[in-house]
């Protein structure tokens, strides 16, 4: 049975659609992002679905009698499958050309995890947080929101029809029950497990259900609203609430949970009580409303793999102008594939087998085409040499592992190499960074008969007495505790005569923000929230200072001073550069940062460590290196031969060896005092 059509939905799609477009385009006005919170656009969607596939369901029950999911199903193909496909196989020239191996295999990974109508599992799985800086270079990130609604789709029915045959009488109960179910668990997740909260179906159902009852209403009563004041007021209440979230919430509040209830309660709101005389509605029914929600599924698919490409290669940095180049080709790609993609594939016209057959070989094709991907490890050899010397497997982080294959880099136990009671110890202490130069140094201190010990872990600087407060929930991370810091400072007590190496990303802690290059590089967000007092201490500072200074009255302490940090992937950058066929080499300049900048953002750094005096304290300086070099005033990512970081804030091999030199420079020199 045909559902009556409401233009008006079609109006709030388009509303959903361009909030969303607008929010991941990063357009700011003043310093100031525009619709901060136009991530509820996907909301608005579920709330949408839940309507209308309930409507469906429950229209054929009650004239029928039965439910015929053949049919279902070959609606919701028709409606969701070729779009998807087409926007893949198009984005698949692209990831070829742009995307570095590792990039790339998670790309394909992310297909796979979406056609199997799971990809909300694979990016909650691989750590994916949504809205982060590396969020928005994963081109098919969004297909989260269509795997949780295809779930929804293939288990309402079941439920529902077994709801409906066997306990009729309480079935409004039930759905109800459910929204307070799922809604109370999104409300609990938001602050316990943030990241798994956002991404599955059980915290996120209550929303669909919210549609889904507003279906049970209007065919159960035959009607929706007709009270004629309420349905002159609330509708306007409704888009009140829903501007209200897209302009005010923003990506560090918790969501979903009963904050979201504000947005979902305004699309109740004009759905229900929405009716032809009403302003609301006649806006909402208008073309241009209409129109854009009539292309919004297309719009959803191509907008999140524009932007993703575009800033991969580095095409939408500081230009609104060149923005609204992107939302111009979004929109032409859109209403192409919206016309001859979606609409000939839900023309009946066009029998389902064909329909299906075509469906099924380009799924075909596209799962083929992506296990080669993931098997041939992204296809490393399609890249230069100069940038496949570079790259590498893995992190560099976790290249040191022990005995039993266990990776260094770790909060838990570390690692010990070359163990003798006669050799001298040298510890590694500190974050990623410092993991990231473990594998080289521990065969250059091993070759010279040293014990080399590892103490590293991701976010953490040598802090005794603090812990972290998460900067979104407020409470006691599990991060980087007080806990371990303590760990640290009971081994090293015990220690005399042994050299201790410290280092780290200092002013990404000290200011909690990572940096930002004020050159288009990619600027992140509060470094896992901030640290707190819970000793004698009354800053970090004073913490890491009295610490360093009390060991080093019976050790030798190598302070290693701040690794200029790039904020865009240099290898990204260096494969855009060759892809441009002009350039002939790779421009020193472009792949190159502001030594002012750096000196600005280490100012505090510096004077911490400057501050730690005394005879048994030795200092790297990794800039040295890098900056004010070959070219005057800039930090340099690579010379003819390397380049010198594997990402935009973590040494590559390369840049890890130059940096230990330093490093054996003043053991060497510790050596020759103590003889």
């Amino acid at each position: 049975m045909k559902l009556t059509y409401r233009p008006e939905i079609d109006g709030l799609r388009s509303i959903a659609v361009v909030a969303v477009i607008i929010y991941h385009a990063q357009i700011t006005i003043l310093g100031h992002q525009l619709l901060p919170g136009g991530f509820i656009g996907v909301d608005i969607f579920f709330v949408i679905s839940g309507y209308l596939i309930t409507s469906i369901i429950l229209k054929e029950l009650l004239t029928t009698g039965s439910f015929s999911f053949k049919h279902f199903y070959e609606r919701r193909v028709r409606r969701i499958l070729p779009a998807l496909l087409f926007v893949m196989l198009v984005s698949l020239p692209f990831a070829w050309m742009y995307l570095l191996p590792s990039s790339f295999v998670d790309f394909s990974k992310s297909i796979l995890y979406s056609l199997g109508f799971s990809s909300n599992f694979y990016f909650w799985y691989s750590g994916q947080i949504y809205g982060a800086t590396d969020a928005l270079l994963k081109p098919f990130l969004h297909t989260w929101s269509l795997s949780v609604e295809e779930q929804y789709y293939i288990l309402f029915p079941i439920v529902l029809l077994i709801t409906f045959k066997y306990f009729k009488k309480y079935l409004i109960h039930i759905l109800i029950l459910g929204l307070v179910i799922s809604l109370g668990l999104a409300d609990w997740g938001s602050r316990i497990y943030p990241s798994l909260n956002f991404y599955v179906l059980p915290t996120r159902g209550w929303e669909l259900l919210a549609g889904s009852i507003l279906a049970y209403f209007e065919i159960t009563l035959g009607h929706r609203s007709q009270n004629k004041t309420l349905n002159l007021i609330l509708p306007s209440v409704g888009l009140l609430l829903i501007g209200h979230s897209i302009l005010l919430f923003n990506n560090q509040m918790f969501h979903p949970s009963f904050y979201t209830l504000s947005p979902i309660i305004g699309v109740c709101l004009v759905i229900w009580f929405s009716n032809k005389d009403e302003l609301i509605t006649k806006i909402l029914s208008t073309k241009l409303f209409v129109g854009i929600g009539l292309i919004s599924y297309s719009l959803y698919l191509w907008h999140y793999p524009a932007f993703a490409f575009a800033r991969i290669i580095e095409f939408n940095h500081g230009s609104l102008f060149k923005k609204l180049i992107l939302v111009t080709i979004i929109l032409a790609l859109s209403i192409f594939s919206y016309f001859f993609v979606e609409r000939p594939a839900r023309n009946k016209n066009n029998k389902f087998k064909v329909v299906l057959s075509l469906i099924l070989i380009l799924i075909s094709v596209l799962v083929i085409v992506n296990i080669n991907i993931v098997q041939k490890v992204g296809y490393k050899d399609r890249l230069t040499e100069k940038l496949q010397k570079n790259l590498l497997e893995e992190p560099p982080w976790n290249l040191l592992k022990n005995s039993d294959g266990k990776i260094c880099h770790s909060k838990v136990g570390g690692c010990s190499f070359n163990n003798s009671p006669f050799n001298k110890k040298i510890y590694l202490i500190g974050d990623s960074q410092m993991a990231s130069i473990m594998f080289d140094l521990k065969n250059k201190v091993v070759k010279n008969d040293y014990q080399f010990i590892t103490k590293t872990f991701g976010g953490c600087i040598f802090f005794p007495g603090f812990n972290k407060i998460n900067a979104k929930t407020k409470k006691l991370s599990n991060h980087c505790t007080n806990d371990y810091f303590q760990k640290i400072k009971q081994i090293l007590s015990k220690e005399k005569n042994s050299i201790i190496i410290f280092g780290g990303s200092f002013p990404k802690h000290l200011s909690n923000f990572y940096f930002d290059n004020l050159e288009e590089g990619i600027k992140g967000d509060i470094s896992g929230g901030k640290f707190i007092s819970v000793g004698k201490y009354d800053n970090v500072r004073m913490s890491f200072k009295i610490e360093i200074s009390e060991l080093s009255k019976r050790n030798k302490i190598i302070l290693i001073y701040p690794i200029p940090v790039v904020s865009w992937n240099p290898v990204q950058r260096a494969q855009n550069q060759w892809k441009k066929k002009f350039i002939k080499n790779i421009e020193k300049q472009k792949l190159s940062t502001s030594f002012e900048v750096y000196k600005k953002r280490t100012k505090l750094s510096f004077e911490l460590l400057d501050s730690i005096q005394g005879e048994n304290v030795y200092r790297v300086y990794p800039h040295t290196l890098f900056c004010n070099t070959a070219i005057k005033d800039r930090c340099l990512t690579h010379d003819d031969k390397n380049i010198f970081y594997s990402d935009e804030d973590h040494p590559s091999l390369e840049g890890a060896k130059m940096i230990n030199d330093l490093i054996m420079k003043e053991i060497e020199k510790i050596e020759n005092k103590s003889n």
